[in-house]
């Protein structure tokens, strides 16, 4: 993952939605067709800002996590903290952010799930205070 591991599926290069995350991430496609399939790889401390995968009918993302530590939360609830092998489902139109801990790599596969009118929304960053405060 950092350089020295072997990982699932190929880190990929500079995400290019970078201006939407606070530190280094890097995405590489699995597919585009059918149903979009990202793997995404985040440095120590990474993570996107809040979100909203926008869909008028259907819609939404799942996180395949595969490697490291990391963390997923919804607006309004506590953070939950996410292992290889977790899976979470997140509903279109539900403000949420994820990424890594800060002391270590984390790694998941995003799925777009198929929608109508479907768009991500991009709001502000996780507000650093309660990053830092996260074990």
């Amino acid at each position: 993952m950092n350089g020295g591991e072997k990982t699932l599926f190929p880190r990929g290069d500079e995400n290019p939605f970078g201006e939407f995350f606070v530190g280094q991430s890097y995405l590489k496609m699995l597919t585009t067709e059918g149903v979009p399939i990202g793997n995404v790889t985040f440095e120590p401390g990474c993570r996107n800002h809040w979100h909203v995968h926008r869909a008028a009918e259907g819609g939404g993302q799942i996180l395949l996590c595969t490697s490291g530590r990391g963390w997923y939360q919804k607006w309004g609830e506590p953070a939950q903290e996410l292992h290889p092998g977790d899976v979470v489902v997140i509903p279109a139109n539900v403000k949420h952010w994820h990424g890594a801990a800060r002391d270590s790599w984390f790694v998941h596969l995003a799925v777009e799930v198929p929608g109508d009118g479907t768009t991500t929304e991009w709001l502000e960053p996780v507000d650093e205070n309660q990053y830092q405060r996260l074990p």
